[in-house]
């Protein structure tokens, strides 16, 4: 049983906005872990999947599912799934925030803290 709020389905337009800007947002902090030299993280992106591979070998995988309108999170933690909601993107079990759980998983796969924003 779903315990994420619901309201109007996004359309299709505004669907690929969102989740083009959240591919963007989490591409720009896999940049920025580069860059600071927290992690070397290797993405790679074909066009609604995004794959971060770490250095020890596991991945998180970021998929839209535009039939849906969710995005889902494949983790070493688990796989998730999420739908827009007020301005952001609610786990379709408990209502948990994606940026929060993929600042989660990424930590605990990268093997110290990082940031997501």
């Amino acid at each position: 049983m779903s315990t994420a709020p619901t309201e109007p389905a996004l359309s299709d337009a505004r669907y690929d906005v969102e989740t083009a800007t959240l591919l963007a947002r989490i591409e720009a902090a896999a940049d920025r872990w580069l860059e600071e030299d927290i992690v070397d993280v290797d993405t790679h992106r074909t066009g609604g999947l995004l794959e971060l591979s770490f250095p020890d070998g596991s991945k998180i995988v970021v998929n839209t599912q535009p039939p849906l309108h969710e995005v889902w999170l494949a983790a070493r933690g688990g796989g998730f799934h999420y739908r827009w909601h007020e301005g952001r993107w609610l786990d379709t079990r408990d209502g948990s925030e994606f940026i929060a759980a993929l600042t989660r998983h990424a930590s605990a796969q990268a093997g110290k803290a990082l940031t997501v924003y």
